[in-house]
């Protein structure tokens, strides 16, 4: 396997884009903003949700859907969906777009080339996993073929350290920040239908250290989904990654991030 802080010399400025499943399909800048990146040397990587086409498709095939601590409990049954639409659908559809603004793209799960390494979440949760350790290898090959990777949160179970054959759903916020934290990315962005983290009386915090993010956590003005992505931003920040929660409605918002530019809630990282 390939360990955090080894890989090849010859890549250059990574940055992890996390595009939510809410903002699929809307008219924004965030494919233009990925392929302007590219064409500027740095080396998008790409991971995508797609939450609510999953449970519109279990709608549509009578499959019933709950959720517990934020996460889809997925059955075999629902197991099939997920993977149909993450892997699939949703995953194809970003690589068209990456492809048809002009640059070059492969759509790859974490299942491909063994690349996340999982155990379950929980017996309540069924086919749900965690990354245990990621093998970086495919997407540093992907990238230093001058390709943009596109990757949906899919993983592999792990037992006695050997892969089976069964899928895993995976948190695609958490499977964010590992990446980000394994691939030493510069950057690690939460492309979201919000502007950025917001404090109790609903403005956009512009910077929140780890003590603060976790504050906020525990007195639950940081609440639903806003929390795996604030945890997958500190685990990223761990490792040196800048990172950052903001919303598509700004033209050009990741463009904005890297040129220095404040733009939604740095989380972890310097002001």
């Amino acid at each position: 396997m390939t360990e955090q802080g080894q890989l090849s010399p010859q890549l250059g400025e990574i940055i992890v884009v996390k595009i939510g499943g809410a903002i699929l399909g809307t008219r924004d800048s965030t494919v233009e903003d990925i392929v302007e990146l590219h064409r500027r040397s740095f080396w998008p990587v790409v991971i995508h949700g797609g939450g609510l086409l999953i449970s519109e498709w279990l709608t549509r095939h009578n499959v019933p859907t709950r959720f517990e601590r934020g996460l889809r409990v997925t059955d075999e049954e629902s197991l099939r969906v997920v993977v149909a639409v993450l892997a699939g659908l949703v995953n194809k559809q970003i690589v068209a777009a990456i492809q048809a603004a002009g640059e070059p793209a492969v759509g790859l799960s974490g299942a491909d080339g063994g690349m996340f390494h999982c155990r379950l979440a929980g017996e309540n949760l069924g086919f749900v996993g965690d990354i245990v350790s990621v093998d970086p290898g495919p997407l540093a090959r992907v990238l230093l073929a001058g390709v943009i990777p596109v990757l949906a949160p899919i993983g592999v179970l792990w037992e006695d350290d050997r892969p089976t054959a069964q899928l895993l759903n995976i948190n695609a916020d958490t499977a964010a920040g590992v990446i980000a934290s394994v691939l030493g990315a510069r950057w690690l962005a939460f492309l979201t239908d919000v502007p950025g983290v917001k404090s109790a009386s609903g403005e956009v915090i512009p910077h929140l250290t780890a003590e603060e993010a976790a504050g906020l956590i525990a007195d639950e003005t940081i609440q639903g989904g806003m929390i795996p992505k604030v945890e997958a931003c500190l685990t990223a920040a761990e490792t040196g990654t800048q990172s950052v929660v903001l919303g598509t409605d700004q033209p050009g918002a990741l463009l904005t991030v890297v040129a220095g530019k404040p733009a939604g809630t740095i989380v972890g990282g310097g002001t």
